[in-house]
């Protein structure tokens, strides 16, 4: 079955996605978004065994797919997201392996220059968010470590990205977020704060008042932690930062 899997995608193919050439690289992302929906779905349509297909074709697809967002081409970039999204459309669930990678490329494009590339990237991004939400195999520490490096990077086009997962993943009933919370809760004080960027502040703001609705209600918030916090921000030069930071010491 590995075999038959590997041959559906041709290893010209699969190394002309990393190729210094350019027109190599794109063909080969095209030929791969071309091929994915009709070879493979009919493929497994006539095969039981579908996680060890989908997972033989994930590792040999998926990582020169991955390269290929740092290339500098931007077209490149594009492509590569669709190629990405058709592959994730087949394999769905087996797609989460791959997780940590994917949800640091797309951060990543979620910021890109070009403005093709920040719109596939949010393509597929919706999609993955579909996948995780749906996926037994979502492992919430591994996402709250990537989110943690992140929640203090400037870009205003990432800390839409991040508060968009944050929100996602909160609304998961089988997620408990706020066991998480001290692990980002300043960081959304500091988007709070972002005075420059109104709908970053308004994205913060509901994101900060959904889990004050419901921390109560969960048994894992490390309260500790989060009066440091609190504490802090209560002593913040933006006015609705310390409004903010006071309403929730006072509710808890």
């Amino acid at each position: 079955m590995a075999a038959d899997a590997l041959s559906i995608i041709p290893g010209a193919v699969l190394r002309n996605l990393s190729d210094k050439l350019y027109e190599k690289r794109k063909n080969a992302t095209l030929e791969v978004r071309d091929s994915i929906p009709r070879d493979i779905s009919g493929y497994l349509a006539a095969h039981q065994r579908f996680h060890i297909l989908a997972t033989s074709i994930s590792s040999q697809i998926v990582p020169p797919v991955l390269n290929s967002f740092l290339d500098q081409d931007s077209r490149v970039r594009y492509y590569a997201c669709e190629a990405l999204y058709n592959i994730a459309k087949v394999v769905r669930g087996d797609f989460i392996i791959y997780f940590n990678k994917i949800l640091d490329a797309l951060c990543k494009l979620s910021a890109d220059s070009n403005a093709n590339v920040q719109s596939a990237a949010h393509l597929l991004d919706r999609l993955v968010k579909d996948i995780v939400t749906e996926s037994d195999w979502f492992i919430i520490e591994e996402f709250i470590s990537l989110l943690r490096e992140r929640m203090n990077v400037l870009n205003p086009y990432v800390r839409q990205f991040l508060v968009g997962w944050i929100t996602v993943l909160y609304n998961v009933p089988d997620i408990d977020m706020h066991g998480f919370l001290s692990d980002f809760l300043d960081g959304l004080f500091n988007m709070l704060s972002d005075f420059s960027h109104h709908e970053i502040r308004q994205q913060a703001d509901a994101a900060l008042s959904e889990f004050l609705q419901e921390i109560k209600k969960s048994p894992n918030v490390d309260y500790g932690r989060m009066a440091e916090i609190l504490i802090r921000r209560a002593g913040s030069t933006d006015e609705f930062t310390r409004l903010t930071s006071i309403t929730w010491i006072t509710s808890l």
